[in-house]
């Protein structure tokens, strides 16, 4: 008799042995499967960031490099129209007269505008095309800075 009361009497305390251990698992999993859906949260947020910042990054390069063309285009257009005649490069100069000399028939008075020389007309676009891609870089930046990097 004392063997029919103690087997169910064992088999109900291994039982609810099993079932807190499988009590205690399940909780644990729940605690994985959270902290999991947190990092994948995280995750998917850092990740959308960093699109927007790809994307904020990718419009202002495209906005200067835009800018930038137009500006070489003008620069290009300008050496043409002066490499064809329709056009001079005209020089902010004053030439003074010698003072004890006698100015000639073709004197000061009658010179035109200073004007740059043949070689240094090329230096002189080189110049402009290189303060364009500087300026653009430097706008460029500034707006990264302000549009990507302080937000």
């Amino acid at each position: 008799m004392l063997r029919e009361i103690l087997f169910p009497l064992v088999l109900c305390l291994v039982a609810f042995v099993a079932f807190d251990i499988l009590e205690g698992q399940r909780d644990t999993a729940r605690l994985e499967r959270d902290n999991a859906l947190f990092e994948v949260a995280g995750l998917r947020e850092a990740a959308r960031i960093s699109g927007e910042m790809l994307a904020d990054r990718d419009a202002i390069d495209l906005k200067r490099t835009l800018e930038l063309d137009h500006e070489r285009a003008s620069n290009l257009e300008l050496r043409r129209t002066v490499d064809d005649g329709g056009q001079r490069l005209l020089v902010n100069a004053t030439c003074s007269a010698a003072g004890t000399e006698k100015a000639s028939a073709g004197g000061v008075a009658d010179a035109k505008p200073a004007e740059l020389a043949a070689d240094a007309r090329s230096d002189y676009f080189t110049l402009r095309d290189q303060l364009a891609l500087s300026k653009q870089m430097i706008l460029g930046l500034q707006d990264y800075v302000h549009q990507v990097c302080l937000r």
